[in-house]
């Protein structure tokens, strides 16, 4: 059984702008509207993150290619009637952070973005009118070397991050979430959650909320308000039967 609502994907990864990813922005749109989702956002991997997109590039250049997963996912999400939003995933040598509100056009203008610290990603993208969650805090993997907290420099923390349930890899870390919702808790600071997906086998996180979001800006309104009636962490499966 689905819960009701309108179920929204905040984190997740597209062939063309992650190193990572395992299906194409098109697939991933199809696989999402398939199991009944009204919405999605696109946060491939940033320039010093594991992007798929050579950083030898131009700026330009390289903004054009880090946005076609999401151009992609969203050409075939207006044909099903699918919502796709834009944001991106940046990497500090281990800590990572979900950025939302920003578009390709702000990207262009501001390739100071690249380079910038965590402090001066936060300053940017608040002049730019987005916020930051900061993903999957207290993950341990082999690219993360120690757990780095920054909670003057993000706005909402991940709290739930349903790759972390082992549903397709076995791998179960109930405790990441556990200390991530702690953690947000303790700084007062409100709660994304999403799936962290990179190929059509769906981890089914996400947020769900009580009315259909207008644009990334009425979701990152939404976020700041505490609107989500419910934050999923990918144990509610769903059977995916809508044809497309």
């Amino acid at each position: 059984m689905k819960l009701e609502g309108f179920w929204y994907e905040t984190h997740m990864h597209t062939s063309e702008g992650s190193a990572c990813g395992k299906s194409s922005g098109a697939e991933m749109a199809r696989a999402y509207a398939k199991c009944g989702y009204t919405g999605i956002i696109v946060t491939d991997h940033f320039f010093y993150g594991n992007t798929a997109v050579d950083r030898a590039l131009p700026w330009e250049e390289w903004v054009e290619g880090f946005c076609l997963g999401y151009e992609h996912a969203r050409a075939e999400g207006d044909r099903l009637g699918l919502q796709v939003f834009f944001g991106w995933e940046s990497g500090y040598h281990g800590p990572e952070f979900l950025v939302y509100g920003l578009d390709k056009e702000w990207l262009l203008a501001h390739p100071e973005i690249r380079d910038a610290t965590v402090e001066e990603q936060f300053q940017l993208v608040h002049e730019g009118g987005g916020i930051i969650s900061h993903a999957h805090p207290y993950r341990e993997a082999s690219y993360i070397s120690e757990v780095q907290l920054f909670p003057g420099y993000v706005d909402a923390v991940e709290g739930l991050n349903a790759a972390h349930t082992g549903r397709l890899t076995g791998k179960r870390h109930p405790e990441y979430n556990e200390m991530a919702m702690a953690y947000a808790e303790k700084q007062h600071l409100p709660m994304t959650a999403g799936s962290d997906q990179h190929s059509t086998q769906m981890l089914y996180g996400g947020m769900i909320f009580s009315r259909k979001l207008k644009d990334i800006h009425d979701f990152t309104h939404a976020v700041m308000r505490g609107e989500a009636q419910r934050l999923l962490d990918g144990k509610e499966v769903v059977e995916c039967t809508v044809q497309i």
